[in-house]
């Protein structure tokens, strides 16, 4: 349950924006369920606890946090904190899935023998498996709804200084630079930026290929930063000379004692609207860090420089790989990286190591988070309530029915994990639950389950339930999903040697592991073979499946080891920790090396922890 919700703004509804079929009465962008999002923003965002997971340096003004931008939000506003520059890359409501491919590593029992001989990784062992990392899938209502809460609630955290960048594409672009004209004002719009990505694999498709993305720029106020970039010529050029015209308040030519026009050399460009960048591919020198949405370094760059100063705060509240951070804090800048997934928080944490930055990892705990993430919650919610079924009867508003001797058919609702507007229960939502839901329900029906993730107050639910629930005889059971969610997280089991060890190059501690068993991931793996070998036999052709040894050392990713303390739940302090990249190359203490992983990790001081994560990103802590 929230500790409290803290307010937007004293004056939460500024809009200028108008469209409501297109009379001009109304300043504000009319869809459905908008009016419960106004109850939900005068309300305020829900604070949430927030646990610090690990301190990596001293530097606790740089974050990464885990959880959904209104939470993360909340606490900062809570906090005091402003942040003077924001990215946004939020999902574009495409329709896509998106998914990071998933690699089995070197068995590290013979990876030392295949880097003594030379031998290059046969492709066939790089076998991978995708991992569904979030579902980009809204209908339009429930995606605006979800970002002017998401927009309202970044605004509340701006500074004065600040201007924020939104990151969209023709989806979804044109309904949200609405929004952004209702809460920030249209006088502060000040770009559509198109960023033009000529590299793009098209094909052949039958209509002018999509080649581009814009990115709305909106600034908090007249105090706004704003830097002009330029950038080399080819070759340099005769132009004008423009100079500022107090009278006027504009730029005018440039003119000498005689009246004639000033031409001046020019080597370098002022950037204007239209930006052309090459996107990632795989053989940029740029690493690719497994995900679809990832954005070069040089888009951010050029945000970064044009509307911030060194020691200013940028954040990204829709983190992914976390490309915003990195490139705020290689320029001097604080950061804040905030996403919902854990690949996210990992990918982001393990490459600000290697750059050698300070922060801290905090994870909101709203009780989303209890499992790896919102997309894979969701995928398992059926398998994990007992009993719970598909309903063809019943209306999509039901996830399905749990049925029993004594009361039939019982409808079940779900709180839908990728919308944070369904998952608090309160008097809006238990209201439409019995207005709407429970009439179109069958006749028969006598009871109906109501999972929640957060809620208000339980014993004042109930009483609203008793007082407004007197149109049906059908009884509503309140059941908290956390409940549920907590028994889904089994931990990997591992073995491993620790010793003391001293000889010329080293002294100090070893453990070296001698098995790794995720259940988990197996069943992945099981689940990708069974897949491979249907489609294999409608093919015709042979199917190679995915085979993992016994000791399953090839489906670790990373191992820390902490020499401050035992207790599990303690934040994490790594005192040594290898990653072992996809072609099974160590990256120690976030330094890349050349090495294959002999199954150890070493460390000056004793351990007392050890966390491992696998190659699907669960990790589990293990006392030494």
């Amino acid at each position: 349950m929230a500790i409290k919700y803290v307010p937007y703004f004293p004056n939460t509804l500024e809009g200028q924006a108008v469209l409501d079929n297109f009379v001009r009465t109304k300043r504000v962008l009319r869809y459905r369920d908008n009016d419960q999002v106004l109850e939900r923003v005068q309300r305020g965002m829900p604070l949430y606890e927030m646990e610090l997971k690990e301190q990596i340096g001293q530097n606790s003004n740089n974050l990464v946090i885990r959880g959904e931008c209104l939470s993360a939000c909340a606490y900062l506003k809570d906090k005091g904190v402003q942040v003077d520059l924001v990215y946004i890359d939020p999902p574009f409501a495409s329709g896509a899935d998106y998914a990071k491919k998933v690699y089995i590593r070197r068995n590290p029992k013979v990876a030392a023998a295949i880097k003594q001989a030379e031998t290059e990784l046969d492709i066939e062992e790089l076998k991978a498996f995708e991992e569904k990392m979030y579902g980009d899938v809204w209908d339009k209502e429930r995606y605006l709804n979800w970002m002017y809460e998401n927009l309202m609630a970044i605004k509340s955290i701006m500074s004065d200084e600040a201007s924020i960048y939104v990151h969209l594409d023709w989806h979804i672009g044109h309904y949200v630079k609405i929004l952004l004209d209702e809460i920030f004002g249209e006088s502060n719009f000040i770009n559509e930026i198109v960023w033009h990505y000529y590299n793009k694999m098209q094909g052949n498709v039958n209509r002018f290929a999509s080649n581009h993305d814009v990115i709305f720029l909106y600034r908090k106020s007249d105090d706004y930063l704003f830097q002009p970039i330029k950038e080399k010529r080819d070759k340099s050029t005769k132009q004008i000379k423009r100079v500022w015209d107090k009278e006027t308040q504009k730029l005018v030519n440039a003119k000498d004692e005689n009246g004639k026009v000033i031409y001046i050399d020019s080597d370098e460009i002022t950037i204007d609207d239209v930006w052309r960048m090459s996107m990632l591919q795989p053989a940029d020198k740029e690493e690719p860090v497994g995900y679809a949405t990832q954005k070069p370094e040089a888009l951010i760059e050029r945000i970064v420089s044009a509307s911030s100063k060194e020691n200013m705060l940028v954040a990204d509240f829709f983190g992914g790989s976390g490309t915003t951070a990195r490139v705020a804090n290689r320029l001097n800048r604080r950061f804040i990286h905030t996403d919902i997934g854990i690949n996210s928080i990992q990918v982001t944490r393990d490459k600000l190591i290697e750059q050698g930055a300070e922060f801290e990892v905090l994870e909101v705990k709203d009780g989303v988070s209890l499992y790896r993430n919102p997309v894979q919650t969701m995928d398992k919610l059926k398998s994990l309530i007992k009993g719970l079924r598909n309903e063809d009867a019943l209306d999509k508003f039901w996830e399905g029915s749990i049925v029993d001797t004594q009361h039939g058919m019982m409808p079940v609702y779900l709180p839908n994990l990728m919308d944070s507007s369904t998952r608090l229960l309160d008097k809006p939502l238990m209201n439409r639950i019995i207005r709407e839901a429970l009439p179109d329900l069958p006749d028969d029906t006598k009871r109906v389950i109501v999972y929640y993730i957060d809620i208000t107050d339980r014993d004042e639910i109930e009483q609203f339930i008793k007082e407004q629930n007197n149109q049906t005889t059908i009884e509503i059971e309140l059941r908290d999903l956390k409940q549920v969610l907590d028994e889904v997280v089994v931990e990997d089991e591992s073995e491993w040697e620790l010793t003391e060890t001293q000889d010329n190059l080293f002294k100090g501690w070893k453990v070296e592991l001698k098995s790794f068993h995720s259940d988990r991931v197996l069943r992945k793996i099981e689940e990708v073979n069974m897949k491979g070998q249907q489609q294999s036999i409608a093919k015709g052709k042979a199917f190679k499946p995915i085979e993992i040894s016994d000791e399953g050392l090839e489906t670790i990713e990373w191992i820390s080891l902490d020499s401050s303390t035992a207790d599990k739940q303690a934040p994490w302090h790594s005192d040594a920790e290898v990653k072992i990249d996809r072609l099974g190359y160590v990256i120690l203490n976030g330094k890349k090396t050349q090495d294959c992983w002999d199954a150890t990790i070493k460390c000056d001081q004793k351990p007392l922890r050890m966390k491992i994560r696998n190659i699907c990103g669960d990790e589990t802590i293990y006392v030494l």
